[in-house]
């Protein structure tokens, strides 16, 4: 009886860190997709996939990022006169 709870606490937890690690894989494309507008939405999953490659998402660094692409946007705009 024991060796069948603990196979089935030992599956419950991998079956935990699955969904876990599934869970981390998608949740950056459904806020892209649910919250950002369709214009934007290339340019912030360029800015998740360039912040998000070294497997450790610093968000110093993310931030830091976000802000030049936006005042480069801002900056590109006011030149072209929009």
């Amino acid at each position: 009886m024991e060796h069948i709870a603990l196979i089935a606490t030992v599956g419950s937890f991998i079956g935990f860190v699955v969904l876990v690690e599934l869970a981390a894989a998608v949740l950056p494309v459904v806020i892209i997709l649910a919250f950002v507008p369709p214009h934007e939405r290339a340019g912030l999953a360029e800015l998740v996939g360039a912040a998000d490659g070294s497997r450790r998402l610093r968000v110093g660094q993310a931030l830091w990022i976000a802000m030049v692409a936006r005042r480069t946007t801002r900056t590109r705009d006011a030149l072209a006169g929009r």
